[in-house]
C-alpha cells in the first residue's frame, strides 16, 4: 500500500506554500518522497519553510520560489525556475488565494471583485497553462486546485469569494476533459472552515465559529494538516483514476442541517 503513496522522484510546486494549508500540502508531499518549490509573495517566508522543510526530512527536499500569482511575468519565472532547477513540475498545487473583503456583495466595490476572481481563478488558469506543457508531452500529471465549500454555499459575508471558488470547480472539470487523453489529472480540493490565517476573520469570531461548529458532525473545525492527505492521494498513484472531481474535506458540514 506504501508504493500507492509513493512520490519519489516527483517535482511538486505548492502555491501559497509558506504557511497554512499549502505549507502542511508541502510539508506532506515531501515527506512522502516529492522535491517541493515553495511559493508565496514573501521571499524571507519562503526560504524559511524550504529550510525547515529540509531540516525535518534531512535532505534538500524543498527549494523556495517567491511569486506573486496576481503577476503573470512573476508565476512565468515560477515554472522556468522549477524548471531550471529540476527539469520537470509532476505535481501542481494551486493553493494561493486572496479575499479582500468581508461583508454583503451589495457593498463590494469592482476593484475588490476583480482581485477576488483574478487571483482566485485568472491566476490559477496562468500557471496551469504554463505547468501543463511537460506534463502532457510526458502524459502525467497531476493539478491539485485548493477550492472551499464555499463554492456548494451561498453566503452573506464571504459571496464573492464564493462564487470564485465555485468557479474553481468548474475550471477543473473543464481542463480534466481537455487533459484526459494525455493521462493529465485535475482535480480540486474543497475545505470546510480550517484554523488557518487566511480564514481567522471567520474562525475568531465566536459566533461565527458557535454556528459552524454546532452544525458539523465532527463539531469542530479543521486544522491545516487535515487538507494535507487529500493532496498526497490526488497527487500520487493512489488517485490515478480521478480527474475532474472535488474531495470535500469539512468535518461533515455540507452534509449536515
Amino acid at each position: 500500500m506504501a508504493n500507492l503513496f509513493d512520490l519519489s522522484g516527483r517535482v511538486a510546486v505548492v502555491t501559497g506554500s509558506s504557511r497554512g494549508i499549502g505549507r502542511a500540502i508541502a510539508e506532506r508531499l515531501a515527506e512522502h518522497g516529492a522535491d517541493v518549490v515553495i511559493s508565496s509573495r514573501k521571499a524571507e517566508a519562503c526560504v524559511q519553510a524550504a529550510e525547515e522543510i529540509n531540516a525535518a526530512r534531512g535532505r534538500k527536499a524543498a527549494i523556495a520560489v517567491a511569486a506573486n500569482i496576481s503577476s503573470k511575468d512573476e508565476l512565468r519565472r515560477l515554472v522556468d525556475e522549477t524548471l531550471r532547477t529540476f527539469g520537470r513540475i509532476d505535481i501542481l498545487v494551486c493553493n494561493a488565494a486572496s479575499n479582500p473583503y468581508y461583508g454583503p456583495m451589495s457593498g463590494i466595490s469592482d476593484e475588490q471583485f476583480r482581485k477576488i476572481l483574478d487571483n482566485n481563478v485568472i491566476a490559477n488558469n496562468w500557471l496551469i497553462q504554463m505547468a501543463a506543457p511537460g506534463m502532457i508531452e510526458r502524459k502525467d500529471g497531476s493539478i491539485v486546485i485548493v477550492s472551499s465549500i464555499g463554492g456548494l454555499k451561498g453566503s452573506t459575508v464571504i459571496g464573492a469569494y464564493n462564487v470564485s471558488k465555485a468557479a474553481d470547480f468548474q475550471l477543473a472539470r473543464n481542463l480534466a476533459v481537455e487533459w484526459g487523453p494525455h493521462n493529465v489529472r485535475v482535480n480540486c480540493i474543497a475545505p470546510g472552515l480550517i484554523r488557518t490565517d487566511f480564514a481567522r476573520a471567520l474562525w475568531e469570531n465566536p459566533e461565527t465559529l458557535k454556528t459552524v461548529t454546532a452544525t458539523t458532525p465532527l463539531q469542530r473545525i479543521g486544522e491545516a494538516d487535515e487538507i494535507a492527505g487529500a493532496a498526497v492521494y490526488l497527487a500520487s498513484k493512489a488517485g490515478s483514476f480521478m480527474t475532474g472531481q472535488t474531495i470535500v474535506v469539512d468535518g461533515g458540514a455540507t452534509i449536515a442541517s
